[in-house]
């Protein structure tokens, strides 16, 4: 199977935000320029084809200026057709009226909307830019030009969060009734600023089980509002399903451009080298941005299959299992689904194995069982 999908890394953010461990540098006086040349030029090693989905990621692809934008969208629409799904990372604060129309007028048809928490007191912790003033500022920027297709991205468990601004968040939810919601549960990565605080003891997070409890109101409360869970942290209505996240809980593979970005491309995985500059020098010196490539075993495929499908509420589809991989699913994991079936977290029909509500609450447990 071709890869129908592309990812594009822009590393550069206007603030740091005290969470994140993604690949990203503060914009002020970095190559941005000279980085949208080498991505441009990591662009142009893939042959001109049909995408079902971009997805244009970062860092906060917003942060570029209109000229670096859509100096990026031109040779974007130049090389690729996007047949479904073209969709856009923005912060609220970046998204003016003229960016928005720039992304319109080059295809893109989704915005992912990084929200993260209505209270202004808890984004001020997050390290946001934004405030909550200028969540519905974009988002009435969204309407007025008609791409109304956007998720609006949210956290929970935040540090000094309440289930009161949980409910503040389902009530705005309510009214503005944007197409889909992506709400995850706030993790401490290392080499954070969050980790490094929660270490000194100077804050913390509820803990377990208190998370539970805000996650299933979450799965609940979303649902009575036509937001159905189909994976473990997003929520909508079949038609305005992130196609392009399913890229990668379906297993499939996808070309992965950008510092630090990743692809699965014809059974391999490769990885970007990471420090803005280093991946510029690579580029222009080498041609090449690839720091390691990585061949999946068979059996390392299989298992990925299986973590990466069982995220999604309908589950790994069984059929499509032995397609792939030449034998059936029972053969391969039969007796770990068994077992996690007799514990209440895994269930099974005549076309799916699928994660059980309890095992939802218990999921990497649950995926770490098909893992040798």
């Amino acid at each position: 199977m071709m890869a129908e999908s592309m990812y594009i890394h822009i590393p550069f953010c206007n603030r740091i935000c005290t969470y994140c461990d993604f690949n990203k540098v503060l914009i002020d006086n970095q190559p941005v320029d000279a980085y949208v040349d080498a991505l441009i030029k990591e662009m142009k090693m893939i042959a001109p084809q049909k995408l079902r989905t971009i997805f244009v990621g970062g860092g906060t692809p917003t942060a570029l200026d209109e000229a670096q934008l859509e100096k990026l969208l031109i040779e974007i629409n130049n090389r690729f057709t996007v047949t479904e799904e073209f969709s856009f990372e923005a912060n609220p604060d970046e998204l003016t009226i003229s960016k928005l129309d720039l992304l319109h007028k080059y295809g893109v048809n989704r915005i992912s909307l990084g929200v993260q928490t209505f209270n202004n007191e808890l984004l001020k912790v997050l390290g946001r830019s934004h405030d909550y003033d200028d969540i519905f500022r974009a988002i009435n920027h969204l309407e007025e030009i008609g791409l109304n297709n956007y998720s609006i991205d949210l956290m929970y468990n935040l540090p000094g969060e309440t289930m009161q601004d949980i409910e503040d968040s389902l009530r705005y939810i309510s009214e503005l009734k944007p197409k889909h919601i992506s709400w995850y549960s706030l993790i401490i990565e290392p080499h954070t600023v969050f980790y490094n605080r929660i270490r000194k003891g100077e804050m913390k997070v509820d803990d377990d089980e208190m998370e539970g409890e805000k996650y299933m109101h979450i799965i609940d409360e979303l649902d009575k509002l036509g937001y159905p869970q189909y994976e473990i942290s997003n929520f909508s209505n079949p038609e305005y399903e992130s196609e392009h996240n399913k890229t990668y809980w379906k297993n499939d593979e996808y070309f992965g451009l950008g510092a630090g970005s990743h692809g699965y491309i014809g059974g391999r995985r490769y990885y970007n080298i990471k420090p803005v500059n280093h991946y510029i020098k690579s580029m222009e010196e080498k041609g090449s941005v690839v720091k390691e490539t990585l061949e999946l075993t068979l059996k390392e495929q299989m298992e990925e299959e299986m973590f990466l499908g069982l995220r999604m509420n309908r589950g790994v589809d069984i059929r499509r299992f032995e397609e792939k991989y030449g034998r059936s699913i029972d053969s391969v994991y039969g007796k770990i689904i068994d077992e996690e079936i007799a514990k209440g977290n895994l269930a099974e029909n005549e076309r799916y194995v699928y994660l059980t509500e309890a095992g939802r609450l218990v999921g990497n447990s649950v995926f770490i069982g098909f893992l040798d």
